[in-house]
């Protein structure tokens, strides 16, 4: 069956200043940690499919589905070999169209991940580039370069993988002599493509209605503050104790380059040729909370990851800060501040915000990392987090699993780590695959409900069977039933269109603000804080009477 943009959609108030995309809470979907629906331990789209009606119970506006196009699955499907079609191991185009058309049936609208600043190398164009001649058509698609040194055998420049080793790899010519070198800002696998070249902006142009046409509302772009690089490709050398996304560093060549934005101007004029308000995401990592706002003005970007909020320390004055910053900076250019706590590339928060080290983005923990998380603090403080997030004006992100309380995976052995970034750096860096194991739907099933066959990509903990939906769908103190009575009342009140004012008194480790008429406390000190008089309508954990416990949020409606 073929949709097109007409068919199934959800049928929302569209006007300026009320588009869907403003508001909206979007779960981000992992496909292959979701749910299995064939049982070889790979999640798929049927298996989405098949737990529709537990994210219309949930509550959420949108889900975002990381890639599933077709891919050797080299990064998990960050490396495509075809934008135009599915990979086998989550399905076909028939599957993701059924997908599509039971989400929109449900009011829950879809957004695709696209990667546009690398392809696989085993794309059709990049195997094309392989056989043909430097200063070829074919090359001419990606960043093929000459070697430095007498004879070509050194790299153009001293750009480091952002997964660790050198960002540029020498290809053998047809002739079987040692050639050109051509950029891989990540794996060796994902050749960048040359975005000064008008056949990659045609092409991909194609690609976004490709995906429209069928029915999608909307594209997370990856890497989206990469594609073009600095003029010359100078030499540059990060601080090795930055993130790996250059969130946290100036100045850098292949980061943030300003011809970036004609290309989201030329794709933001392309999904307006479409209804409904489609929207577009960037997985954007910039020093400042304003300069990531510049991707987010009228005619470029609608969204953009605040990113400099996820990795916001739990403290009240550093939290209390990049709200107001990010209320402004987004302010500004008219266009909503997102919020986002976790994702596919990060440690989750229900660890994340109980390390007691330095935990650079893309490191990731493992059994031998500093800093071990206690898990109670972790969880009970992930709580409160989501609470205060969920009460901010503009859109907020969820990443599968955290509905439930996941923490990260710590122990995974290190023969079952497939993350780029392990084998890279020589297990010097654990990767991302602690947030990526696969969730738990049932306590008593194999693999916990992923699949009926007991196969996971990366192996389960024990512990997985604690946090399992249906041992959390009826239980009122779960964080399951946390995050419903969020996303309820959050809708209830008009959260997301409402407007932030910051109240005092109530001490520096607090935060507190009103929504509409909503009241908002996060206490974030080590001793219990007086409450104020009204309704609780929800609260991230046990209130002590009229008093507000640490490491816990509550939502007061006026009495």
């Amino acid at each position: 069956m073929t949709f097109t943009q007409q068919d199934a959609r959800p049928e929302l108030e569209s006007a300026p200043g009320s588009e869907w995309w403003r508001t909206a809470v979007i779960y981000q979907i992992y496909p292959r940690s979701f749910a299995d629906a064939s049982g070889d331990g790979l999640g798929d789209l049927p298996g989405v499919t098949a737990h529709l009606d537990d994210l219309h119970e949930l509550g959420v506006d949108a889900i975002w589905l990381s890639p599933f196009q077709r891919s050797p699955q080299k990064d998990a499907g960050y490396d495509v070999a075809d934008y135009r079609d599915v990979d086998p191991i989550f399905g076909t185009l028939a599957d993701f169209d059924a997908m599509l058309a039971g989400a929109h049936e449900r009011g829950i609208r879809v957004i695709v991940d696209l990667v546009p600043n690398h392809s696989s190398d085993q794309h059709v164009w990049f195997q094309e580039a392989l056989k043909a001649a430097p200063g070829s058509p074919e090359r001419a698609r990606y960043i093929f370069r000459d070697g430095k040194g007498e004879n070509g055998e050194l790299p153009p420049n001293n750009w480091e993988s952002v997964f660790g080793g050198g960002m540029w790899k020498r290809v053998t010519e047809a002739d079987g002599t040692p050639g050109q070198w051509y950029l891989h800002i990540f794996d060796e696998s994902q050749p960048d493509f040359d975005w000064t070249n008008p056949e990659v902006r045609a092409e991909f142009r194609d690609i976004l209605r490709f995906w429209l046409d069928r029915g999608v509302d909307g594209f997370r772009v990856d890497v989206a503050h990469g594609l073009i690089k600095a003029e010359g490709l100078p030499d540059f050398t990060p601080d090795p104790e930055g993130g790996s996304m250059g969130g946290d560093s100036a100045g850098v060549p292949y980061w943030g380059q300003p011809g970036v934005h004609e290309v989201w101007r030329d794709w933001h004029e392309v999904l307006a040729e479409y209804d409904g308000d489609r929207a577009l995401c960037a997985e954007a990592w910039l020093p400042t909370v304003a300069q990531t706002a510049l991707w987010v003005r009228p005619d470029e970007m609608h969204q953009a990851f605040n990113f400099h909020y996820l990795e916001t320390t739990w403290d009240a004055e550093a939290l209390r800060a990049v709200i107001t910053e990010s209320l402004d900076a987004y302010g500004a250019v008219g266009a909503p501040s997102t919020w986002v706590l976790s994702n596919h590339d990060v440690v989750r928060h229900a660890s994340r915000l109980a390390l007691t080290a330095e935990n650079p983005q893309g490191a990731g923990i493992g059994p031998k990392s500093p800093g071990q998380p206690d898990p109670v603090t972790g969880l009970r403080r992930a709580r409160a987090a989501t609470s205060l997030m969920l009460a901010l004006p503009g859109s907020s992100y969820l990443y599968q699993g955290e509905e439930l309380g996941l923490p990260e995976v710590i122990d995974l052995p290190d023969d079952a780590r497939q993350d780029p970034t392990w084998f890279r750096t020589n297990g010097e860096r654990y990767g991302r695959d602690g947030c990526r194991v696969p969730i738990p739907w049932s306590a008593d099933a194999p693999a916990y409900g992923f699949n009926d066959t007991g196969a996971a990509w990366l192996p389960q903990p024990a512990e997985w069977a604690e946090f399992a939906r249906d041992v959390q769908r009826d239980d009122p103190a779960s964080t399951l039933s946390l995050y419903r009575s969020l996303l309820a009342e959050r809708r209830a009140h008009g959260l997301g269109a409402g407007t932030l004012e910051w109240l005092e008194g109530f001490g520096d480790d607090v935060v507190a603000f009103r929504n509409g008429p909503i009241t908002v406390i996060a206490n974030l000190g080590d001793t219990a804080v007086a409450l104020p008089a009204g309704d609780v309508v929800v609260a991230s954990g046990p209130l002590d009477g009229a008093s507000l416990p640490t490491d816990t949020t509550v939502w007061i409606a006026a009495a």
